[in-house]
């Protein structure tokens, strides 16, 4: 295992020219080195584990961490790269949270995400993918990921929020961008694109504090549980999250499907 270890290389698993085929390296790993060292940016590194059981027994211990920062000592976190103050409120999201503030979240963003709201989304979801077909056929040709499956998942986290139809365009361009950002480092390229994104957010919940819709964000303002309700940073990453999450998985699902 060392030996097969040591012959495995180390690249950059945010670099495009990693992302554009990584399958043959998991296969690798899979094979000959389950847990493996890989560098997810020129500064950072980070094990990956790659077999289901392996994965499923490191999430169920918890001797492991979500909040890297609850488990690196004062030299290790003095290494990490800088994080620009107004970036510090996205982090305290539900992936990077360990318990008890992780099921707190949980416990609130699963009385936004009601039976209701998931049904309207299925409906809409087939209509946005037919409408998306439809312009494609009428082209006569197509690019999976650019006319189909980039403006599918960004559209309808848009809708969910209820963004306005005026605003969706620079919805969409702060969105594309953000969600661009391969790593961590990258972040600082696409820093402008966050700050007008939160600015715009900060704006978008006051007015829908004063003007109820029948949309995600609404639902997320007005949770509640035993008096508790998310504050305006926790509903920034929220959103934020929505956004990265949402959009990647269902791009890299419809890509390599």
């Amino acid at each position: 295992m060392q030996l097969a270890q040591e012959q495995i290389s180390q690249p950059n698993i945010s670099s495009p020219q990693f992302r554009a085929n990584p399958y043959p390296f998991y296969a690798q790993l899979r094979a000959a080195a389950p847990v493996h060292q890989v560098r997810i940016s020129r500064r950072e590194s980070a094990w990956m584990i790659t077999r289901y059981n392996d994965v499923l027994a490191v999430l169920k211990d918890e001797r492991f961490a979500k909040d890297r920062f609850t488990v690196m000592t004062p030299e290790q976190q003095a290494k990490m790269p800088w994080i620009p103050e107004m970036m510090k409120p996205l982090a305290r999201n539900m992936l990077d949270l360990d318990e008890p503030d992780h099921g707190r979240l949980r416990g609130l963003v699963h009385k936004a995400f009601t039976p209701r709201l998931i049904e309207q989304l299925r409906d809409r979801v087939q209509s946005l993918c037919d409408e998306l077909l439809d312009a494609a056929r009428r082209r006569g040709r197509i690019d999976l990921i650019h006319d189909y499956a980039l403006p599918l998942p960004i559209t309808i986290i848009a809708e969910m929020l209820g963004v306005p139809t005026r605003d969706r365009a620079k919805f969409h361009r702060w969105s594309s961008t953000i969600v661009s950002a391969s790593s961590g480092s990258e972040m600082l390229r696409v820093l402008p694109a966050v700050w007008l994104f939160m600015r715009y957010l900060r704006q978008f919940f006051k007015q829908r504090r004063a003007q109820p819709g029948d949309d995600l964000t609404t639902a997320l303002i007005q949770a509640e549980e035993a008096g508790d309700h998310l504050s305006e940073d926790e509903l920034l990453a929220m959103v934020m999250l929505l956004l990265i999450a949402g959009h990647e998985t269902t791009v890299n699902l419809i890509a390599s499907g």
